[in-house]
């Protein structure tokens, strides 16, 4: 009964799409607008932890010097995206299926397994984010925080609950999903509701900063941020570099070494979070099922555009705007024992505490041989903050600079500006819309890739069992619950590692003339798909070498190397049996 009622739906939207067509634009936009949904889907796996996570700490870093690189990221990623939605909606073949009868099964095997790797990797930080941001900013009394036991005895108990509390509410909205027909649309009709909230909430707050006296938020400085800036990746941000000047010159290339990695983690991060791996096997997929043909075409890319490309840069643009005006270049309120307007010493944020300590620390032995470094850190706590409380008052500014933030943070230093309660539950609000949608999404393409893995339909049982398994992902808030919002950054660097894969699959598959026919590209816009194309495969391939270099070395680079060796040795395998059997 659900399969003859999925028939008449699609019918019902391809007549939709045709009377719209022949009544004029706006009938066609109009349409186009009530039919749209992979797109928004989209969006809901992209806004999330990762989103978030690199978003704060890369305002924290460099200011509004990066308002180009989620952008631009995401620009490349919507040109893979439009020729994916381009094949599925041609050819009507599953594209798992496709890339390994037509380019190969190391690449079409490669893609699917590493889409589920990601799905598993990308749970862990989004059930941490969204406990803490219940037990930080939205219900400190019920769930409990390090100084407010809460109704469950313990912080640790809190963050349980919070996490299971979510993980529940996550496998409710993909059953809905999985249930199909209205089950679909009721889903599409939350993960819109709630993508559109996180907007107008990160949205609201930086109209606020604009109209406020005394505001530091600057749009010159917002627009000239728009211009890439490579030297980021060397070279410290202006800002962070002139108190870094103030440091003794033998201290000086510590303080940048450990800016400049920084930087280069969290731009990489910040790239990888705006499209990754299962985000490429998420959108033909949603497609397919949703009985999307050719005539979908140009629905698909309208769809992207509202879906993914426009909330996407509103909500990581206007968390950056938001970090950049109140941390970049400021010392966190506390660390550095100042006090207030009555002489009262300023309490510092709890979870920045250790965090700047290790940074003193590693200031501290950075100069000390293997010996003195161990001897250090065999000191009691109270000699150890005796030693940090000796250092330099230029170094322990700059510490107190480049400790990462969460939700918690920001909206702490937004309450002269929104009020706490207000600022509180804005950030609590929208990070746990945007971990919950994230997780609800990991769940449902792993269902999704499950039954592809195993030839099955893309729904019942199979997809069920498949959509269950990202739910380890709740372990993070147990085991990582300190890690809190930097445990999605080195996920992101991870994850940057494997989207070449899909990239290239897809390269190759769209210049297939056998399997493209009479949709195959031609003429100028075959050109410039493929120019478009290969700058995304290329830059995706850059990144995903200097990760693997930075993080595994030579091993790392390696791996990548022998994978590519297996695509080809493989490629001409094939090509020789199938001309031995021609010749036969």
């Amino acid at each position: 009964m659900s399969s003859e009622n999925n028939i008449s739906d699609i019918e019902r939207d391809r007549q939709l799409l045709v009377e719209a067509k022949q009544k004029g634009k706006l009938s066609t936009l109009r349409a186009w607008v009530r039919l749209s949904g992979p797109g928004w889907l989209q969006s809901a796996i992209t806004i999330g932890g990762g989103s978030l996570s690199n978003s704060l700490y890369l305002g924290v870093l460099v200011g509004f010097s990066c308002m180009w690189i989620q952008p631009m990221a995401m620009i490349l990623g919507v040109v893979m995206l439009s020729a994916i939605s381009y094949v599925a909606l041609s050819t009507g073949q599953r594209p798992f299926r496709a890339i390994n009868e037509h380019v190969s099964p190391v690449l079409g095997w490669g893609w699917i397994l590493a889409s589920m790797v990601a799905n598993v990797v990308w749970a862990l930080p989004q059930y941490s984010l969204s406990a803490g941001a219940l037990q930080q900013n939205l219900f400190p009394d019920f769930f409990g925080t390090v100084s407010t036991p809460g109704v469950f005895g313990s912080a640790e108990a809190g963050t349980a609950v919070a996490a299971l509390m979510v993980l529940g509410v996550a496998i409710f909205n993909v059953m809905l999903y999985i249930r199909g027909g209205w089950g679909v649309k009721v889903f599409e009709i939350i993960i819109k509701t709630v993508i559109g909230l996180i907007v107008i909430a990160f949205f609201g707050v930086i109209i606020k900063l604009s109209c406020t006296e005394g505001s530091r938020l600057e749009w010159n400085r917002v627009f000239a941020g728009l211009v890439p800036d490579i030297d980021l990746f060397n070279n410290p941000a202006p800002a962070i570099a002139a108190e870094i000047g103030n440091v003794s010159e033998g201290f000086r290339g510590f303080w940048t070494d450990h800016v400049v990695g920084a930087q280069r983690s969290v731009m990489i991060g910040a790239a990888a979070t705006a499209v990754g791996i299962n985000m490429t096997f998420l959108l033909p997929y949603s497609m397919i099922r949703k009985g999307w043909g050719r005539e979908f075409k140009h629905l698909a890319i309208f769809d992207l555009a509202t879906g993914l490309v426009i909330p996407f840069t509103l909500a990581t643009g206007c968390v950056v705007m938001a970090t950049a005006t109140q941390f970049h270049a400021r010392p966190f309120p506390g660390l550095l024992g100042e006090k207030d307007a009555n002489g009262n010493v300023v309490p510092p944020d709890e979870n920045l505490v250790e965090p700047y300590k290790k940074l003193l620390d590693k200031r501290i032995t950075g100069s000390m041989k293997a010996e003195q470094s161990q001897a250090y850190k065999d000191l009691d706590d109270s000699e150890k903050q005796n030693r940090r409380d000796a250092l330099p008052l230029a170094d322990r500014r700059v510490a107190a600079m480049l400790v990462s933030p969460d939700s918690f943070n920001l909206a702490r230093s937004l309450k002269p500006l929104l009020g706490e309660g207000l600022a509180m539950y804005i950030f609590g609000f929208g990070v746990v819309a945007m971990t919950l949608n994230a997780a609800t999404m990991l769940m449902l393409i792993n269902g999704l890739c499950l039954c592809e893995l195993l030839g099955k339909p893309l729904r019942g049982k199979t997809q069920v069992v498949g959509s269950l398994l990202p739910a380890v992902g709740v372990t993070g808030a147990f085991f990582w619950s300190g890690a809190k919002m930097w445990l999605a950054v080195p996920t992101s660097v991870f994850c940057s590692a494997l989207l070449p894969v899909a990239y290239i699959a897809f390269a190759v598959l769209i210049n297939q003339n056998k399997l493209m026919g009479e949709d195959r590209l031609r003429g100028p816009w075959k050109l410039i798909w493929n120019a478009a194309m290969a700058l995304a495969v290329v830059a995706t391939t850059g990144l995903s070498l200097w990760v693997l270099w930075s993080k595994a070395g030579w091993p790392g680079i390696g791996i990548f190397v022998a994978f590519g060796l297996l695509v080809i040795v493989v490629h001409f395998a094939r090509k020789g049996r199938t001309g031995a059997w021609r010749n036969t």
